[in-house]
This record gives C-alpha cells, sequence and structure tokens, in this order.
C-alpha cells in the first residue's frame, strides 16, 4: 500500500522520516516479565516466525546496520530486546517463534513470557506481525494471531522480503493477508508490504507508528503534568 493509498500526508511522512532517523538506543533483553523496565512511554512490538526478517526490519526501520541482531540460526534470540527511539518510543523486539531446534519446555518458556508481555504491558500500542510474504501465514502464525486477539493486543500484519515477489504474486500475497486480518478482532485493517533490502512499505510504516508514538507521547506526558 502506498502512502497515497493509506492516506498518509507528505507532512506525517515528513514527521515520520525525521522521528525514525534519530538516535535508537539499545536498552536491555528481558527473559522475564517481572524484569521489565517500568514506563509509560509508547511502546511498539516486532512478532514472528523466527527468520521472518524481524531484525533487518528493525535495523532497517530506524536506518541503522546491526542496532538489532540478525541471525540465520532460527531460535537464537530468546528474550524480548528492548530499545529506545529518542525517549518518545520503546521498540520490543519479541522472541521469533515456530522453532524446531530447540526442546519443547524451552519454546514454552518463550510462549509464556510473550502472553504475559501482551497481556500485561499497558503502554503497548500496536505489535507488528510479520509475515514472510513468499510463504503467506503459516499455522503458528495463525496462532499467534489467536493469542494477540485473546490479549486484546492490537496488530497488524507487516508483509516481509516483498522483494523476492513478482509483482502479481505481492498483489496475492497483500490479498489474502487482508483477508486473514479480516478473520481477527485485533487486527488492524491495513496492510503493510515491506522489504528491509529494498526499502518499500519503509515510509508508509513509519509513519503508522510514528502516529502511535505522537499520541501515545502526548497522553503521556499529560498524565506526568496531572
Amino acid at each position: 500500500m502506498t502512502a497515497e493509498q493509506a492516506g498518509i500526508s507528505k507532512a506525517a511522512l515528513r514527521r515520520a522520516q525525521l522521528l525514525f532517523a534519530q538516535e535508537c538506543k539499545f536498552l536491555r533483553p528481558v527473559g522475564k516479565f517481572a524484569d521489565l523496565p517500568p514506563t509509560t512511554l509508547p511502546e511498539i512490538a516486532f512478532a514472528g516466525r523466527s527468520n521472518v526478517g524481524k531484525s533487518s526490519l528493525v535495523n532497517a526501520l530506524v536506518n541503522r546496520k546491526t542496532l538489532a541482531r540478525v541471525s540465520n540460526t532460527p531460535g537464537r534470540t530468546r528474550e524480548i530486546i528492548l530499545f529506545d527511539l529518542a525517549g518518545r518510543l520503546t521498540i520490543a523486539d519479541l522472541p521469533g517463534y515456530g522453532f524446531a531446534r530447540v526442546p519443547k519446555a524451552m519454546a514454552a518458556e518463550w510462549r509464556r513470557l510473550i502472553e504475559a508481555y501482551l497481556r500485561g504491558r499497558p503502554q503497548l500500542r500496536r505489535v507488528c506481525l510479520l509475515i514472510d510474504a513468499r510463504h503467506g501465514a503459516q499455522e503458528n502464525d495463525r496462532t499467534m494471531m489467536d493469542i494477540l486477539d485473546e490479549a486484546a493486543a492490537s496488530f497488524v500484519l507487516v508483509l516481509t522480503k516483498t522483494d523476492k515477489l513478482k509483482a502479481a504474486e505481492r498483489v496475492k500475497a497483500v490479498n489474502d493477508a487482508e483477508a486473514q486480518a479480516r478473520a481477527h478482532t485485533a487486527a488492524h485493517p491495513e496492510i503493510f508490504a515491506t522489504s528491509a533490502e529494498t526499502g518499500a512499505g519503509l515510509a508508509e510504516l513509519r509513519a503508522h507508528l510514528a502516529a502511535l508514538a505522537e499520541t501515545g507521547y502526548k497522553a503521556a506526558a499529560h498524565g506526568r503534568r496531572g
């Protein structure tokens, strides 16, 4: 979806570009929900199957190459990784799911962490659920959507690696994602088709997230004054 199709103004795109061009700092990894730092900043989380391209997308959004770790080993990230964007937005990179090379007990532990995070983080404004555009939503992606519905955690579907598809295939991937979104109560209707390699869709996704950051930051500032 282009900025024009999404109804995003040039001013909104510019504000988003300025926000995501600012310093983004690594905060800490968190392996237990109780260890999450308290904050009133609005928070955005990125979730998806292992190797879907979460770290690459986060790096591309904030115009960095090595901020978030990129690994070819599924299941390498075992914690929630937190980043601070200009003191206005917290970014959370959630542990990947769908891994097959880890013990079931460890996979269950990671799922408990994600579920606790989704239910117990009131400043969470949106979850970006990443789907590999080449393969579409898999069974554990659909399970994750059910978990998000149950937690009443608002999410948006973000297609990754769209540069690997032909034009007609990209259209089909977006249409399929829209159908998935319509089936879930917590899903936002917009679909973002992105590529960390070419930059496709990143400006629109930045604008979407920047708007959430702006309203959340103003609400938090008002609460501090009150």
